[in-house]
C-alpha cells in the first residue's frame, strides 16, 4: 500500500481530515526546509507538498511567489530539491509530493525527474499547469516508478473534464476550492459542497481542498465534504511574520491549532 492510500485510509478510518500543508523548498532557507518539515510533522501534518521554485508561478499568489523568488534568489534548483527531498525522508514517515509546474520537469528530463523522485522517496508529484488532457505521458512514467500524478479538478471544471480527471487521478484530486490564484482567504465559497459533490459522482478518490484554506474553521467546516485540506499561502504568511529565531515555533503552533480542527468537525448549524 501507498503512503498516501494508509495515510487516507488512517485518517477516513479515525473520522478526520488529512491535513497536508505547502512549503516552498528553500524558503525562508534551505535548512530551514529541513527543520520545519519533521517540526510540522510533529505537530500534526500528515503530508506535505514541497513547491519547487519557478520563475513564472502562474497559479499562484503574491505570498507563493515571494516564496518561491527568494529560495530562487538562494540558489535552489530542482535538483536540489530533489536532494532535499532525499533528506527530508530520512527524517519523516509522512508521504511527500513535490508540487511544481512542467517547464522545469521538461527541462529536467521527465523520465530523470521521476526517477530520481522515486529514488529520493517522494510518493506524488503535482504539476500546476498540466491538463489532464496532456497528462498521460507523465502519468504513465509516474505509475512506472510507482508516484502517483495528482490531479486538479476546479468549480469551472466540466462534468466531462472531471470525468476525465478521475479516470486517470491517483492518489487524490486536489479539489481548488475557488477560482483564481493561491492565497489566503477570510471564506470559503459557499458552492464549494456542490463542487465536491459532483467531483464525487466522477471518483471515488479521497477530496483534498486547496487555495484559501487559512483558519481552524476553514478547515473544520470540510468534515463531511472531503478527505483532506490544503494550506499554503496561510503558513507561509506565518512563517513570513515570524521573528528570526522563531520560525519553526510559530508555524508548529499554527499547524497545531489546524490540526486540532482536522480531527474535529465544526458545530451543526
Amino acid at each position: 500500500m501507498s503512503r498516501l492510500k494508509e495515510l487516507f485510509t488512517q485518517t477516513q478510518a479515525g473520522g478526520r481530515l488529512a491535513l497536508m500543508p505547502y512549503l516552498t523548498i528553500g524558503y525562508p532557507s534551505r535548512q530551514a526546509t529541513l527543520d520545519l518539515i519533521p517540526a510540522l510533522a510533529a505537530a500534526g501534518a500528515d503530508a506535505f507538498e514541497l513547491g519547487i521554485p519557478f520563475s513564472d508561478p502562474l497559479a499562484d499568489g503574491p505570498t507563493i511567489q515571494r516564496s518561491t523568488y527568494q529560495a530562487l534568489q538562494s540558489g535552489i534548483t530542482p535538483a536540489a530539491c530533489l536532494e532535499i527531498a532525499g533528506q527530508l525522508r530520512s527524517k519523516v514517515a509522512v508521504p511527500l509530493l513535490l508540487m511544481g509546474y512542467l517547464n522545469p520537469i521538461l527541462r529536467y528530463g521527465p523520465e530523470r525527474f521521476v526517477g530520481e523522485a522515486r529514488a529520493a522517496g517522494v510518493d506524488g508529484l503535482i504539476v500546476a499547469d498540466l491538463p489532464v488532457d496532456e497528462a498521460a505521458d507523465l502519468a504513465g512514467l509516474c505509475r512506472a516508478n510507482g508516484l502517483d500524478l495528482i490531479q486538479f479538478a476546479a468549480p469551472t471544471s466540466t462534468d466531462q473534464r472531471l470525468g476525465k480527471i478521475g479516470k486517470q487521478a491517483s492518489g487524490f484530486i486536489y479539489c481548488v476550492s475557488l477560482s483564481g490564484v493561491t492565497g489566503a482567504r477570510a471564506m470559503m465559497s459557499k458552492s464549494l459542497p456542490e463542487f465536491l459533490a459532483r467531483v464525487r459522482r466522477h471518483s471515488q478518490l479521497p477530496r483534498a481542498v486547496g487555495f484559501g484554506i487559512s483558519r481552524p474553521e476553514h478547515v473544520a467546516a470540510l468534515h463531511s465534504l472531503a478527505e483532506g485540506a490544503i494550506v499554503g499561502s496561510a503558513l507561509i504568511d506565518v512563517i513570513e511574520r515570524a521573528k528570526t529565531g522563531q520560525v519553526v515555533e510559530a508555524a508548529s503552533r499554527y499547524i497545531r491549532e489546524l490540526a486540532a480542527a482536522a480531527g474535529q468537525p465544526a458545530p451543526a448549524g
